[in-house]
């Protein structure tokens, strides 16, 4: 029996299809959007001696000019994607474009510590309309599943080799001009991007977007920011004082009120139902790890080379470089490999990388042989190249778009999580420490980087074997 279905009259019909040409276009507009989001986390790295000098800043300073973007990103990117699905997602793309270009430009004339840390702050609230919101475009742009994987394994490689490529395009800037430049260079992006935007990205909402989750939102960027603020704070009031302790108090209060928050909640901010899948799980655990990893070693790199070595700021991005050609060659490899083999394969590979990485520095002296730092270097840039597309695809694989975008996100704000912990947790065991003592300290920052290669290596157990393994109807 044949039977037709009429078209709910409160539905908007389905957008034309759009030729390969155009899907790809779209795709290449996100992923430079994307590319400004992951520099933008990096990229700041390698010039906080710089600031440091010119606003007379302390390391603890220059832990919340990186961590105010990342935290604030962390905590608005699900908000984020909802309000795309319900107000469309080229029109919030777009603002979140005027909106990062705009923060960019405050920063660039910040005049002071606290206005930069500000300006920093609102880059993260336009960074948070743009990292999920590309991705849901991309997402909807391929209905061709085989031709989705791809182009997310495209769209998570671009954004790695960007937060790889930071410190590189970090150095020259700081070097040939200065600081600010850092933030300057965002500005003709942002624009082009707009115009990109106007012309090749269709309109697109969510068939039934979800209700704003405000109790949710709120609860979210408390917890975030205290857990970051007592890792920030506390190496320096210690972490007995009152003031770590109602951090400590207030984060797990934070946790427990959202876990509560959202299972009475008939659409929740996060649908907590999606971490009773194991892999999604360990996916979340996986980026988190990843970005930890990464953050913690550019941090620990910068302040160690420029302060220790006495490398300038070139120098310092220059000795990263074997970092960004490891993500570059391997990332497209990790996505054709996943594509073809699954997930887990590329996961073993980048927790193996990371954690050999990590190892080479654990006995860190002010005179290791710069060959050494290289190869550290390389090895942590081929992890962290392996390790996006299979992390994304595993937290998105084998769920239908709308719970897609879902995973996509929670998966983005475990990684700028994990940035900002690795901050933290980096600049909690250099402060204070004087030049000279700066290797020894930062031994267990290493240490803790290879212990996220190892965490890698156990998510991917949690990982499918193979595309095939993958049950589409997972719900």
């Amino acid at each position: 029996m044949t039977s037709t279905t009429t078209p709910s009259p409160h539905l908007a019909p389905p957008p034309p299809a759009l030729s390969t040409r155009r899907r790809w276009t779209v795709l290449a507009v996100c992923a430079l959007s994307m590319f400004l989001v992951g520099l933008d986390t990096t990229v700041v790295n390698v010039g906080l001696p710089a600031i440091g000098r010119d606003l007379d800043v302390d390391v603890r300073g220059l832990e919340w000019v990186v961590d105010a973007y990342t935290v604030v990103l962390a905590g608005l990117l699900v908000t984020s994607g909802a309000l795309a699905d319900r107000f469309g997602r080229r029109r919030v793309f777009q603002c979140g474009l005027v909106v990062f270009g705009t923060a960019s430009v405050a920063c660039a004339l910040a005049p002071g510590a606290g206005a930069l840390v500000a300006a920093r702050a609102a880059q993260g609230v336009g960074a948070s309309m743009l990292s999920p919101v590309a991705l849901a475009i991309v997402v909807g742009a391929m209905p061709d599943a085989r031709e989705r994987a791809r182009a997310i394994g495209v769209w998570a490689s671009v954004f790695g080799l960007s937060m790889a490529a930071g410190p590189v395009v970090g150095g020259a800037l700081v070097e040939g001009v200065g600081w600010r430049a850092l933030f300057w260079v965002n500005a003709p992006v942002v624009l082009a991007a707009l115009l990109l935007s106007a012309v090749f990205v269709p309109e697109s909402r969510a068939p039934r977007p979800r209700p704003l989750d405000l109790p949710g939102q709120a609860l979210l960027a408390l917890t975030v920011l205290a857990a970051v603020g007592v890792l920030i704070e506390a190496p320096r009031t210690g972490w007995t004082s009152p003031a770590a302790l109602a951090g400590c108090a207030a984060a797990v209060a934070g946790t427990t009120a959202f876990i509560l928050v959202e299972r009475r909640r008939a659409a929740p901010l996060m649908d907590l139902a999606l971490f009773a899948r194991p892999a999604f799980a360990g996916a979340v655990l996986g980026a988190a790890a990843v970005f930890t990893a990464l953050s913690a070693a550019l941090l620990l790199n910068t302040l160690y080379l420029q302060h220790t070595r006495g490398f300038s700021a070139l120098e310092a991005g220059l000795t990263t470089l074997p970092m960004a050609l490891g993500a570059t060659v391997c990332a497209p490899l990790s996505g054709a490999l996943t594509g073809r083999r699954g997930p887990r394969l590329p996961l073993l590979t980048a927790g193996g990388f990371l954690a050999a990485g990590g190892g080479c520095l654990v006995g860190l002296t002010a005179s290791t042989p710069l060959w050494l730092l290289l190869t550290a270097s390389l090895l942590l840039g081929v992890g962290f190249g392996f390790a996006n597309a299979p992390l994304t695809d595993t937290a998105v694989g084998g769920l239908p778009k709308e719970r897609a975008a879902v995973a996509g996100a929670i998966t983005s704000t475990a990684r700028q999580v994990g940035s900002a912990v690795g901050v933290a947790v980096a600049g909690g065991l250099l402060a204070g420490a004087a030049p000279g003592a700066l290797a020894t300290a930062a031994r267990p920052g290493w240490l803790t980087v290879a212990a996220c290669g190892g965490a890698l290596l156990a998510v991917a157990r949690l990982s499918g074997r193979s595309p095939n393994s993958r049950r589409p109807q997972d719900k």
